[in-house]
C-alpha cells in the first residue's frame, strides 16, 4: 500500500484493515441482485466465494454480449501505477452511473504474495473481498493447476521407469516437461531427478517453474469449455524421440486424469468488490513469461451476464495489452470497445530520470521527459484500432502543473487524460472516467485487428512485435533458434508467439526506461506450447521460477490474537 495517496480519512488504514472492515453481502445475494442468477446455479465455497456452473455458462450461449473494456498501463516502475485498482474502482464507478458492470481479474500468485510484490487484489477503497483468501488459497484453483502439472511429471517418469511397455520412443536426455510450484524458490530451478540408479530409474536435469508460468496454466486460461481443456492437455508436448519426434500427453495416457484434476478449476470464481459490485477473478498467467490475462471462460461469461466487462493485462502494455490483443482476443473471437491506459505522475517521473526518493518534489520537465513511454504505449494502443483513455491514477504530492503536462500529451493523440481516486474514494473517484469510457464504448465503428494475420511467418510476427511496438531496429537470434523456428513453421506456423522479456523496459535491458528506440531484441529460446497454442518466445534473461528477495513480504505475514490474518497487502 503506499500511505501518501489522498485519503478519506485522517488515519489511513491498511489494504487488509479496510478489506477486513468490510461489510460483505453473501456472494448469493451479490449473484441474485447483480446478475439474475439462481442459488442452483453457484457451487458455494463458504458465504462470500462461490463458482458458476458450467452446465449455467453453456445455457448462456445465445446472449448478447456486453461491451468488452481492457485496463493496461504504462512500463512499470518501483513507484508504482495501479492498474488492478484501477480496474476495480471502473468498475465501482461504471455501477455507480447505472450501468450494469462487473469486473474480470486473474488470481494472485502465491510467489509475488510472499516475495516482493504482496497480493493483488487491489487497494485502498477499491478492492475485491474477502481479500485474504483471495490472496491466499482461494477455491484451489492454483493447486488443481500445480496437481495437473506434476501428475504429468510422474507419470512422464513411470513411463520411462517401465520401459518395457514403451510404444512411444521418449528419449530421456530429451525430456522437456517441467514440474511446478506456486512459490518463488530459486533453488529447484535445476535439479536432478532418479537419483539411486536402478531402484529409481535414469538420472536427469530437470526443474521447477512457478505454476503461472506451467503450461497447464496457459491451457485452462484459453480453454473453451472441458473438452476442449480435455483436448489442449493431450497435445501438451512432454518430450522428443531419438530423432527428435514430439512425444504428447496422450501418448501417455495422462490427460484424462490431468482434466480429472481440472473439472472444478474450469469454473469461474465469483466474488464482489467493496460496493458489493460483482467480479469473477480466475487463472492468472504471468504476462512477462506467458500470457497474462484472466480466462477466457470468465471474460466470455461476464459478458454475457453484465452490459460492461472491465479486465485487465498484466504489466504495460507492451506486454499485458499486446498479449491480450494477439493471444486471447484472437483464441475467444474478442473484440474490445475500449482501452484504458494507466498512468502515475510517479513512474512518469522516474521514466524521466528522478528517483524514487525524489519523486514527492514538482518537476513538470520530468513528467514531460517521462511521457515519451506514455507516447509510446499511446501509439502502439492505436496500432489495434481500439479507443483509449488515460487514466491518471491519483497521489496526494501531484501537482496541476504535472497533470496538465500530462493532459498535453494526451491531447495531441485526442486522447482524454482523467484523475482518478478510487484509492481513496472507491468507485466515487471514477465517475468522469467511467462516463469517459462509455462515450468510447458508445462509438459506432469498432476497428480493432490483432497486431499481425495468423499466417505470417512466425519470424516476421516476433520482428513486428519487436519492430512495431518495443521500437528495435532489428531481432537477432543464433543460427539453432533460427533453425529451429523454420522447423516450427511448418506445423505451427499459424500459432501466435508471446514473448517472454523484461517487464521494466520496451527492451531486453531492465535499465533502459522512457521509450528506447533502435536497440535489438536477442531472441535467446523459443518454446512450443502446443495445448496452450502458442509459442514462447524468451528474449533477454527470463526467469519461470522466480526467487524470494533479501526481505521477502512473507516475514510480516502473520496471524493476530484474533485469529486473523495480519501483515498482507
Amino acid at each position: 500500500m503506499t500511505n501518501d495517496h489522498t485519503n478519506q480519512h485522517s488515519h489511513p488504514k491498511s489494504d487488509l484493515e479496510i478489506a477486513q472492515s468490510a461489510k460483505m453481502e453473501p456472494i448469493s445475494t451479490i449473484a441474485e441482485r447483480k446478475l439474475g442468477l439462481d442459488a442452483k446455479d453457484l457451487e458455494p465455497y463458504g458465504h462470500y466465494k462461490a463458482k458458476l456452473s458450467l452446465d449455467y455458462i453453456k445455457s448462456l450461449n445465445d446472449k448478447p454480449d456486453g461491451k468488452l473494456i481492457l485496463v493496461t498501463a504504462i512500463t512499470p516502475t518501483p513507484a508504482g501505477e495501479g492498474k488492478t485498482t484501477t480496474t476495480v474502482g471502473l468498475g465501482d464507478g461504471l455501477n455507480k452511473i447505472g450501468k450494469k458492470a462487473m469486473i474480470c481479474l486473474r488470481e494472485p500468485s502465491l510467489g509475488p504474495c510472499f516475495g516482493m510484490k504482496g497480493g493483488a487484489a487491489g487497494g485502498g477503497y477499491a478492492q475485491v473481498v474477502p481479500m485474504e483468501d483471495i490472496n491466499l488459497h482461494f477455491t484451489g484453483d492454483f493447486h488443481a493447476i500445480g496437481a495437473a502439472n506434476n501428475l504429468l511429471a510422474a507419470m512422464i517418469d513411470n513411463h520411462v521407469y517401465w520401459r518395457e511397455n514403451d510404444k512411444t520412443g521418449l528419449d530421456n536426455r530429451r525430456i522437456t516437461w517441467r514440474r511446478a510450484v506456486d512459490m518463488n524458490d530459486r533453488s529447484l530451478r535445476q535439479i536432478t531427478t532418479s537419483l539411486g540408479g536402478v531402484v529409481n530409474g535414469a538420472p536427469r536435469e530437470a526443474g521447477f517453474d512457478i505454476t503461472v508460468a506451467s503450461e497447464v496454466m496457459a491451457i485452462l486460461c484459453l480453454a473453451t469449455d472441458l473438452d476442449d481443456l480435455h483436448r489442449r492437455l493431450g497435445n501438451i508436448i512432454i518430450g522428443y524421440t531419438r530423432d527428435k519426434k514430439p512425444v504428447l500427453a496422450k501418448d501417455i495416457n495422462a490427460h484424462g486424469a490431468m482434466a480429472a484434476l481440472l473439472k472444478d478449476a474450469m469454473k469461474p470464481n465469483l466474488v464482489q468488490t467493496l460496493e458489493g459490485n460483482p467480479a469473477f477473478i480466475h487463472g492468472g498467467p504471468f504476462a512477462n513469461i506467458a500470457h497474462g490475462c484472466n480466462t477466457l471462460i470468465a471474460t466470455k461469461t461476464a459478458l454475457k451476464l453484465a452490459d460492461y466487462v472491465v479486465t485487465e493485462a498484466g504489466f504495460g502494455a507492451d506486454l499485458g495489452a499486446e498479449k491480450f490483443f494477439d493471444i486471447k482476443c484472437r483464441k475467444g473471437n474478442l473484440k474490445p470497445d475500449a482501452v484504458v491506459l494507466v498512468a502515475t505522475i510517479r513512474a512518469l517521473k522516474m521514466h524521466g530520470g528522478v528517483s524514487k526518493e525524489d519523486l514527492k518534489t514538482e518537476d513538470v520537465s520530468a513528467v514531460e521527459k517521462g511521457c515519451t513511454n506514455l507516447e509510446r504505449h499511446l501509439m502502439n494502443l492505436q496500432q489495434f484500432g481500439v479507443n483509449a483513455v488515460v487514466a491518471i491514477n491519483r497521489f496526494s504530492a501531484d501537482t496541476t502543473a504535472e497533470m496538465d503536462a500530462v493532459r498535453k500529451v494526451c491531447a495531441n493523440f485526442g486522447v482524454q487524460a482523467i484523475e482518478a481516486d478510487h484509492w481513496a474514494n472507491g468507485g466515487d473517484g471514477t465517475l468522469d472516467l467511467a462516463h469517459a469510457v462509455v462515450e468510447q464504448c458508445e462509438k459506432p465503428e469498432n476497428t480493432f485487428h490483432p497486431l499481425y494475420e495468423d499466417h505470417t511467418h512466425l519470424w516476421n510476427k516476433i520482428h513486428t512485435i519487436a519492430t512495431e511496438l518495443y521500437g528495435a531496429s532489428d531481432i537477432v537470434a543464433d543460427k539453432k533458434i533460427r533453425d529451429q523456428i523454420k522447423t516450427l513453421q511448418e506445423d505451427y506456423g499459424h500459432f501466435p508467439v508471446c514473448i517472454a522479456k523484461t517487464q521494466y523496459s520496451f527492451s531486453s535491458d531492465p535499465g533502459l526506461k522512457g521509450a528506447p528506440s533502435g536497440h535489438v531484441l536477442p531472441v535467446r529460446e523459443v518454446r512450443l506450447s502446443a495445448g496452450a497454442e502458442f509459442l514462447v518466445v524468451v528474449c533477454g534473461d527470463i526467469m519461470t521460477m522466480p526467487g524470494l528477495p533479501r526481505t521477502p513480504a512473507a516475514n510480516a505475514i502473520h496471524i493476530d490474537p484474533d485469529g486473523r490474518v495480519a501483515g498482507l497487502f
